[in-house]
């Protein structure tokens, strides 16, 4: 007779842990082959269980084959190659090595907790069970709207929400794009220039080429055989530089004369401290050439995944006939919410006062690193371009050995060549790209005192 000592689990019936036990013993050998299982009622008594269970167990026995049934006879175990397990390694999950000062993450301070909880409540209780129906695949109207007047009143932008699409992160945007515009064409990004762009572009399938930049930004002339060009006029990461009106009309010319295509990504446009955000490019453009994109992730938090693009008129009837059969990536509990948080005001507030709080910080940072041992062989440029600046540095080391130097400070902390994709010019060099969103200020005085 089989004896087992079942135990109830949470989340697994008694009939399922019965199953798993007999199942076990076919696969282990203990039971053989041609075996005759006890009767459901014989098997019911012995394990102090009910029928029900026990037929629960053998149905889905006899489902999966390992047992067979003959009819006023019994169930015998089935004929099972039984294959050696499986030797599975320990999971060993990669997380990013803490060290005391980081110059290269993200702030999560100063989010509005209470604000936004009480958001999500009203959410709940005026949508209820809407929340749970289908949405628009460009993302709910209340969302689309209030990002249009956001876009209105913070960059002067004209924009109709209908040319609005919201995804969960601007890398499923970017993927978006490039089934819009076509794998044929060839793609420039800006060089120097975040690196996660270009691999992003790459694993889509499509050739990537660097833009060469000068003082300006990005040089028309040499774009070579690029349709598409990847460019952030108002903040270019990590330079900080901002494109002159000049630049940018030319950019616009180009994209006209070679039926090509400008993605304005207007990252960390919202923390400048110098002047107000300069007029983006789609403003400038009256032929429908710029895509303009933006995400909350930056200005909220990382792990918020809303992001959205402006399409031209043409391109977006594109996409409804191309790629329509998209659902949206963002939940409407999460859209509903953000919708509320820009129509009453509080994302303003939060972004004023974000932008003091990181002038603060920043600041705070200059002091200490103005204060350090050698503040005379450091040359401090671009400290208004949003929430990093570049500090040159008059050494003989090569920047892997003064990256290399830092870390063992404790510091994190990445060179200005290192987001090069071509040579890098002696412009370019002994310069680190400090990002002082999510400094302490207290570890970084101590590890540069340890430098």
């Amino acid at each position: 007779m089989l004896t087992y000592e079942l135990k109830k689990s949470p989340g697994v019936p008694l009939y399922e842990a019965l199953y798993r036990c007999i199942r076990g013993d076919i696969l282990s050998g203990k039971l053989a082959p041609g075996t005759k299982l006890p009767s459901k009622r014989a098997l019911a008594q012995n394990l102090e269980v009910s029928k029900i269970t026990v037929e629960g167990a053998y149905d889905q026995l006899l489902a999966e084959g390992y047992i067979r049934s003959r009819e006023k006879v019994g169930y015998f175990v089935e004929e099972i190659d039984r294959l050696p397990p499986a030797s599975v390694p320990p999971i060993r999950e990669q997380l990013p090595a803490q060290v005391p000062v980081d110059l290269t993450g993200t702030g999560t301070e100063k989010f509005p907790f209470s604000v936004w909880s009480r958001l999500q409540r009203e959410v709940m209780l005026d949508y209820g069970e809407k929340l749970l129906l289908p949405l628009h695949n460009q993302g709910t109207l209340e969302l689309r709207r209030a990002i249009a007047k956001h876009l209105s009143d913070f960059r002067g932008m004209t924009v109709d929400p209908r040319n609005i699409l919201v995804g969960a992160g601007t890398d499923f945007l970017y993927n978006l794009l490039i089934q819009l515009l076509g794998r044929d064409k060839i793609y420039a990004v800006e060089d120097p220039g975040y690196d996660k762009i270009r691999r992003i572009y790459a694993a889509g399938g499509v050739e990537c080429v660097s833009a060469a930049m000068d003082g300006y930004g990005v040089i028309p002339e040499k774009l070579g055989a690029a349709r598409v060009l990847h460019i952030s006029p108002a903040h270019h990461f990590p330079t900080g530089l901002v494109t002159p009106v000049g630049r940018r009309q030319e950019l616009l010319r180009w994209a006209r004369q070679r039926d090509g295509y400008i993605i304005e990504d207007d990252y960390d446009s919202e923390f400048r401290f110098d002047a107000h955000p300069k007029p983006t490019m789609q403003s400038l453009d009256h032929s429908g050439r710029v895509v303009y994109m933006n995400t909350f992730s930056k200005t909220l938090a990382p792990s918020i995944r809303i992001s959205y693009m402006v399409l031209p008129t043409e391109m977006m009837e594109a996409f409804r006939e191309k790629l329509g059969f998209y659902s949206c990536t963002v939940s409407s509990f999460e859209q509903y919410t953000l919708a509320r948080f820009l129509d009453s005001g509080h994302f303003e507030k939060h972004i004023n006062r974000m932008r003091k709080f990181y002038r603060t910080r920043r600041n705070r940072v200059l002091e200490i690193l103005d204060r350090s041992p050698y503040a005379d062989r450091m040359t401090i440029r671009e400290e208004d371009a949003g929430l990093h600046f570049l500090v040159t540095v008059d050494t003989e080391l090569t920047d892997e050995a003064l990256v290399a130097r830092c870390a063992e400070a404790g510091i994190r902390v990445r060179a200005l060549s290192q987001y090069y994709h071509t040579a890098v010019p002696e412009s370019g060099r002994h310069t680190l790209v400090v990002n002082y969103a999510s400094v302490r200020e207290e570890q970084l005085e101590a590890a540069l005192a340890q430098i």
